[in-house]
């Protein structure tokens, strides 16, 4: 850590980690570090994990053994892996297609990568072979390095680029375990500059074609610093976030947030998920922070939590707002808060409820250090409730923030004062955020604005619903009347009593314009990152009524004379 910038980010870092239960003085002091010449791998965790034989990775694959790895380790692996594809021509500003489960080669890879100046393109497992074409032609890929059970889905990519399979061998393809036999000794070709390339996601398109979002050497491993803030791991911790490889959360909690602080990233592979299964885990390997999305939240409550006693200090969620239900849930049980938090693919943490900081439930916090928040109406004035902006004048711009989008063949810069997420929030009287969806999801209902969060919040309540969305179902009286799409709790059945129930509670949980007055059981379109697709199902929705018609499993409000206003 000799060099100036490299001691601008450790001094950052340390402030963070100093006030981290400090909420006012840490958004007020805190500045990003100022960086001209740096690579967060050979800067910040070289040195850091030099002859540090403390844990850095554990990863526990249930059924079927562990791997561990201390931070020493990974620095020598990594530089073994960097001098192997080196020597299969990666160089620097290389596109890398890094397509591979929670294995250790994955964080190998990724600090090979960074040490080599390449660009990672984060894949999941999941993708077909039509979703690697595409990012082959608009991410413009030179090599792959994937899982020996995905290989398969690259036949008939023709091209010149290199093949580097993770696990059993593959015929045409170099074996990841060559890289054992690589020089430990790494010495980069070059200085790294904080704005190169570093990252190259695509996001999971829950409204359109996923858009290709570049982030640098500065922008993902140094803006961390604000997730690392919000989930509250310090050096020392056991640290498990519950995400899957090719999507940005894993970067901000399974690789940069974790390893700014200097904790252990923990990981359970489980063949398929198992609730009681996690929990278990959770008690034995005594994991102090914790994060999942709303998703796994929601079948965790399933279980009485009352028979596990974790040794967690911090809980977090992301991914989806938090629905106040889930939360009481857990606090009841654990005696700890999950804490909200948001961002996106585009950004690390912006807004979230820090440690130490009393919880207000359906608020998703204040901004966070670093980043400057305004809400902003559809002229660009400041409003108290408006689209998610961030402020890009006056001073610092958030190092957090992308680069920008890759359209064709060059980078879109962000341009202008703000940068908008496309979200919209409300702020209260205290300055907090709570959210009310995406803009492209809010609709009106008899001339009343509605947010399909606030609703979902409501219906998750009753006891037989697991999921739900809300979107606008046309009406011809009222223009369009809320429709709440539901995944049901096992146990129940989809049927009219299961329907009235449901249409009962939210006749009392929600004021009548906002009343959800129709409803279908359902399984919810989600993308392969776990989000649910509204677009999908307001499609669906206009046209089943172009057709006057119902689905199989549709209730109304009318279907129930005794519930009708």
């Amino acid at each position: 850590m000799a060099s100036q910038d490299a001691a601008s980010f450790r001094a950052a870092r340390d402030f963070l980690l100093a006030h981290s239960h400090d909420y006012a003085t840490a958004y007020e002091k805190f500045r990003w570090p100022e960086l001209n010449r740096f690579n967060w791998a050979l800067d910040w965790f070289d040195p850091f994990a030099a002859g540090n034989n403390a844990p850095a990775l554990h990863i526990v694959d249930e059924g079927a053994g562990e791997t561990r790895r201390s931070f020493a380790e990974l620095k020598t692996r990594s530089d073994q892996v960097a001098n192997f594809l080196r020597g299969l021509g990666v160089q620097r500003g290389d596109r890398v297609l890094l397509m591979l489960g929670n294995v250790a080669p994955l964080w190998e890879t990724m600090l090979a990568a960074m040490k080599l100046g390449a660009v990672v393109i984060p894949a999941t497992t999941l993708l077909v072979h039509e979703d690697l074409l595409d990012r082959f032609e608009r991410g413009r890929v030179k090599h792959v390095i994937a899982a020996s059970d995905c290989c398969a889905k690259f036949d008939g990519i023709g091209g010149s680029w290199t093949r580097v399979a993770v696990g059993p061998e593959v015929a045409g393809w170099r074996n990841f375990a060559e890289s054992n036999n690589a020089s430990p000794d790494f010495q980069p070709d070059g200085a790294t500059n904080a704005d190169d390339p570093l990252l190259l996601y695509f996001t999971s398109g829950t409204t359109a074609k996923p858009k290709l979002v570049l982030h640098s050497h500065r922008s993902y491993p140094v803006g961390s610093l604000s997730t690392m803030y919000w989930i509250g791991v310090r050096e020392g911790d056991v640290h498990m976030n519950i995400s899957s490889p090719g999507w940005a959360k894993h970067a901000w909690s399974c690789v940069f947030a974790p390893w700014n602080a200097g904790a252990c990233i923990f990981v359970l592979n489980q063949p398929r998920f198992g609730a009681r299964g996690l929990l278990d885990i959770l008690v034995k390997e005594k994991v102090t922070t914790f994060c999942a999305p709303p998703t796994v939240w929601r079948m965790l409550i399933q279980e009485d939590l009352t028979q596990w006693t974790p040794a967690i200090r911090e809980i977090v969620g992301a991914g989806e707002p938090l629905n106040p239900e889930v939360i009481e849930r857990v606090r009841s049980a654990w005696g700890v808060t999950i804490r909200d938090g948001y961002g996106q693919t585009e950004t690390t943490c912006q807004i979230a409820n820090p440690p130490g900081e009393e919880i207000v439930l359906g608020s998703m916090g204040r901004p966070m250090p670093g980043y400057r928040v305004r809400l902003l109406d559809l002229d660009g004035n400041d409003a108290e409730e408006g689209e998610i902006s961030l402020a890009l004048d006056g001073e610092q711009r958030p190092c957090g923030l992308m680069r920008g989008y890759q359209i064709g063949e060059t980078i879109e810069p962000i341009q202008g004062d703000v940068y908008r997420t496309g979200d919209v929030a409300q702020r209260d009287e205290t300055g907090r955020l709570a959210y009310v969806g995406r803009a492209d999801d809010v609709f009106k209902a008899s001339d009343y604005r509605i947010s399909p969060f606030e609703l979902e919040s409501a219906l998750i309540e009753h006891p037989a619903v697991a999921e739900a969305a809300v979107v606008p179902s046309p009406d011809p009286v009222r223009h369009a009347v809320p429709k709440a799409f539901l995944s049901l709790v096992p146990g129940y059945t989809a049927d009219a009593a299961t329907a009235r129930s449901i249409l009962a509670h939210a006749r009392a949980a929600l004021a009548p314009y906002k009343r959800v007055r129709r409803i279908e059981f359902a399984d919810l379109p989600k993308t392969i990152s776990g989000k649910i697709r509204r677009v999908e199902l307001r499609r669906a929705e206009a046209k089943l009524r172009e057709g006057d018609e119902r689905a199989p499993a549709e209730f109304w409000e009318e279907d129930f004379p005794d519930l009708k206003s």
